[in-house]
C-alpha cells in the first residue's frame, strides 16, 4: 500500500500592517493568486485529500480557502511554526490514503527535505519558498509508520512556475 502526502508551505503573505501579529498576518495578492494555481494544478492532477491538516494561522488557513480543496481540514495549532519532529507526529495521526498538510518555513521546508529518499532536481526545494507544494507517495499502509527518508518525490513546484 502507499499512502500520498501532499505538503504546502503557505502562499506569499502581507507585511503592510507591521503591527499585525504573525499569526494574523493575511495572505497578499500574489499570494491569493498562488493560492487559486496551486489549487488547479493539484486538481488537474486528480488528487483529492481525504484529510487537510492546516496550520491555524490567518495566513495557512487562506491558503487552504483558496485552494479549493474538498475533504476535511482540521485547522491545527501545534502546526504554527512546528518543529521537524512535531510534524511528524502530526502526519502519524492522519487518516485516509492521500493527505495534505499546510505550514510554515523552517519547519515545512525542513520536514520536506528529511522526508524524501531523493531530493527532486528543482533549484527551490532546498529552500522551500512560498507556496512551494511537494507531492510524495511513501511505502507505507498507515500513516502511523511514517518516517524521514521514505518519501519518493512525484511533483515538486512554486507558484511561479504557474503565474510567472
Amino acid at each position: 500500500m502507499t499512502k500520498r502526502l501532499v505538503l504546502m508551505r503557505h502562499a506569499k503573505s502581507s507585511w503592510d500592517d507591521l503591527n499585525l501579529e504573525d499569526h494574523a498576518r493575511p495572505l497578499n495578492a500574489r499570494g491569493r493568486k498562488a493560492a487559486r494555481a496551486i489549487g488547479a494544478w493539484l486538481t488537474s492532477l486528480d488528487i483529492a485529500p481525504d484529510m487537510i491538516l492546516c496550520s491555524d494561522a490567518v495566513r495557512t488557513q487562506e491558503t487552504h480557502q483558496r485552494l479549493k480543496m474538498d475533504g476535511p481540514v482540521h485547522m491545527r495549532p501545534d502546526l504554527y511554526l512546528a518543529s521537524l519532529d512535531r510534524i511528524l507526529t502530526v502526519l502519524q495521526g492522519a487518516e485516509g490514503d492521500t493527505v495534505m498538510l499546510i505550514g510554515h518555513n523552517p519547519g515545512i521546508g525542513e520536514f520536506a527535505n528529511r522526508l524524501v529518499m531523493s531530493p527532486p532536481p528543482h533549484g527551490r526545494f532546498v529552500d522551500y519558498p512560498t507556496g512551494a507544494t511537494l507531492v510524495a507517495d511513501l511505502p507505507i499502509d498507515d500513516w502511523s509508520a511514517a518516517h524521514f527518508g521514505t518519501g519518493r518525490v512525484v511533483n515538486f513546484l512554486t507558484p511561479r512556475e504557474l503565474t510567472g
